[in-house]
């Protein structure tokens, strides 16, 4: 059997090199497969969706997969089964940028599952595969029957030196004050995630527009491609079933009340919940429907929730009214706390309407740092932060489960939004662990983590660079009038209403990170240009409340926190710390109750040591200054004896360095022998009176240090 002959597409962006896809080689049996190459890395994209639908599934059921395999590096995964497992979090943070630019491209009414998997078979050290990931999924999507309104792709653009590099290097991004993912169609921008080190939205447009140009290029590229492999007719599928008679009637009795409903303006979002849910059992009641007419009541819920959809953004374009009746440019009251665990080394509650975060801060040693194993990617982290989202935040009566992608997206973006204002390693020699428990959400709770994370930091005494605030800005837009409103501070029900989600994080100089995701296809840069100003006024305004409460971090750090201690020693010290097997390390840390951790770097070794106690900290800090403490001429010590001969004795005056202390210099009067006199392990004070420069020998003496004998 001889090989299929490839199709295959290869375009040079100008920056690194060449990126090939190819298909009609491997997966022929997936309805959609794609092999993405750059260098020596290759990405195999594959998409299936099912031909049976669920008539109980009103939504997109989509399911987007990254995986890296350890063999595309030739390295073994770690752990005792020394194979793939769980993803990581890395992978689910890769499989969320494909997804949230994939899924608003898929028709509406298209409820079949769909699994698109991506996976990185071969790696080359340099590139990094996550910017290629969403090029690859869409591609395998436009050569499959499946119906989709692309092509999009990803790419990562990077701000270094003042010019925008496409898809950068790892040791590149090292050097960038810009770092973000931009998902976009050849017409419009999906998606956009990043991290900027203070920078302004104007600077962040244009990275935003760099990266769509791109863009274009690569969405090119795979229609060329589609219609090399024989672009196939979108698969026929069943839609969801209509009623236009019902669904007239569910409008002409109920749209009137839901929009009197939603503008109240002073109602909880649980009182407008109910409001509206009395209407729809007034209108099901008047019909005199039963519960066995299952069909009609799913239309008249779907139906029902197009008029509150109407209801809501009519309400916002029309008369400039939210549901809770604030303007569209207008911030939801905020109240703050901190200190409020006593018991922990910082906190604080950040409250915004009915969305509130309790962050926690944890200062540990260096022992407590993240270890981070990935293919391409081996390193440690200082710096951590964690998202819990429980249902009882949402009034929802449900168990409490493991942590999913959705507090891992959005942990790691509140994450990036502060790693950028925490201190160096040099100032704050703490591993530092930030947790948001969110205890009430209606909109934006990823934002209240990040003010409650920077108002827990300061509280801890982390001397944070400068507060960080944030804010979630929405859209509501009619493609038949041409009207928009960029809303700031959105609810819950304004976001799943709504046509975008954009969060912006910052400090008073610029922005430190960003999110952005929209449910219509597009957004122009006239929408984003707004919506970051006014984001960035509804910072400045969230920014002010928090610092009435706490204006800059502490000067010290709490009474429990762990006490910590940084020494740089010469290299050459760090076996002597360290002692054979682990001894003198492991004794000192005994001894002290103490934990020490040493890094070599540079051929310095940097000595953490942290105690829960300041004496037990002192007292590990000595022992460790005087192993790396070079002998003095001149200098009095306090020795111990380590073994006696016929013409002396050697005296160790510091951890590893011995002298000898001739018989001659134990005392004025003539001493016959030391036997007797001393004896191993005594302790002695004796004076270093010479270095030999040849042989680094020290000769110490005791005589010199007593009165003469005047005869």
């Amino acid at each position: 059997m001889n090989k299929p002959t490839p199709i295959s597409k290869t375009i040079n962006l100008g920056f690194g090199k060449p990126i090939t896809i190819e298909t009609g080689v491997l997966a022929k049996q997936a309805d959609g497969a794609v092999v993405l190459k750059q260098g020596n890395t290759m990405l195999l994209a594959t998409v299936v969706s099912a031909t049976e639908i669920s008539p109980d599934v009103d939504f997109m059921p989509l399911s987007v997969e990254y995986i890296e395999k350890f063999a595309s590096f030739g390295r073994f995964p770690g752990g005792f089964k020394k194979r793939e497992g769980r993803p990581s979090d890395y992978e689910i943070l890769v499989s969320r940028l494909v997804d949230r630019a994939l899924r608003p491209l898929f028709p509406k009414d298209y409820h079949a599952e769909t699994f698109v998997n991506i996976e990185l078979i071969s790696a080359e050290e340099t590139i990094m595969p996550d910017s290629l990931a969403g090029f690859a999924a869409s591609a395998a999507l436009m050569v499959s029957d499946i119906p989709f309104n692309g092509p999009i792709s990803e790419v990562r653009v990077a701000r270094i030196d003042g010019k925008f590099v496409i898809n950068p290097s790892f040791d590149e991004l090292q050097k960038a004050d810009i770092d973000i993912m931009v998902g976009a169609t050849v017409e419009n921008i999906l998606m956009v995630e990043g991290e900027m080190k203070e920078v302004s939205e104007k600077d962040m447009l244009e990275a935003i527009k760099s990266a769509h140009a791109a863009i274009k290029i690569q969405c090119q590229a795979q229609m060329e491609l589609a219609e090399m492999a024989g672009k196939k007719p979108y698969r026929e599928y069943k839609g969801d079933p209509e009623d236009t008679t019902l669904e007239g009637i569910v409008k002409q009795q109920t749209y009137q009340k839901i929009y009197d409903v939603a503008k109240l303006g002073n109602a909880s979002k649980s009182q407008r919940k109910e409001g509206f849910e009395n209407i729809k059992q007034e209108f099901i009641e008047n019909l005199g429907l039963s519960d066995d007419d299952t069909d009609k009541l799913k239309l008249i819920d779907k139906y029902f929730h197009d008029n509150i959809k109407n209801a809501v953004r009519n309400l916002i374009l029309n008369e400039g009214i939210r549901l809770d009746g604030r303007k569209t440019n207008e911030i939801r009251p905020i109240w703050c706390e901190v200190d409020y665990l006593p018991a922990t080394h910082g906190s604080a509650i950040f409250t915004r309407g009915e969305t509130q975060a309790l962050a926690t801060v944890t200062l540990g040693s260096k022992m407590n740092e993240q270890t981070i194993d990935q293919v391409l990617v081996q390193e440690s982290e200082r710096f951590m932060l964690h998202y819990n989202f429980p249902p009882f935040s949402t009034g929802d009566a449900k168990p409490r489960k493991s942590i999913g992608r959705r507090e891992i997206g959005h942990g790691n973006l509140a994450m990036r939004a502060l790693k950028e204002v925490i201190p160096n390693e040099e100032d704050c020699p703490y591993t530092i662990r930030v947790v948001s428990d969110i205890l009430e959400s209606n909109g934006s709770s990823s934002m209240a983590t990040v003010c409650a994370g920077t108002l827990a930091l300061m509280d801890a005494g982390v001397q944070i660079k400068k507060p960080v605030s944030g804010i979630a800005m929405g859209l509501i837009t009619d493609i038949e009038s041409g009207k928009w409103a960029v809303l700031s501070d959105i609810l819950g029900d304004e976001d799943h209403l709504g046509d975008m989600d954009f969060k912006v994080t910052g400090t008073k100089d610029g922005i430190t990170a960003c999110q952005m995701d929209i449910k219509v296809q597009g957004l122009s840069f006239e929408i984003m240009e707004k919506a970051l100003k006014q984001a960035n006024e509804g910072r400045m305004h969230i920014l002010g409340e928090m610092l009435k409460t706490l204006d800059k971090p502490r000067p010290e750090y709490k009474p429990q926190t762990p006490k910590i201690a940084r020494i740089v020693v010469p290299g050459e010290f760090i076996g002597a710390i360290i002692g054979p097997g682990g001894k003198v390390i492991q004794g000192i840390q005994a001894e002290t109750k103490s934990t020490i951790a040493i890094e070599e770097k540079d051929n310095t070794g940097i000595v953490v040591i942290t105690a829960i106690e300041a004496d037990n900290l002192n007292a590990a800090l000595k022992k460790i200054q005087r192993i790396v403490a070079v002998p003095e001429k001149g200098k009095t010590y306090i020795g111990k004896v380590k073994s006696i001969k016929d013409f002396g004795a050697f005296i160790e005056i510091l951890p590893g360095k011995e002298g000898l202390l001739h018989i001659s210099e134990y005392d004025h009067k003539r001493i016959e022998k030391l036997d007797g006199i001393l004896k191993e392990g005594d302790e002695i004070e004796v004076k270093l009176v010479d270095i030999d420069p040849k042989t680094n020998k020290l000769r110490l003496s005791r005589k010199i240090l007593l009165p003469k004998i005047v005869e």
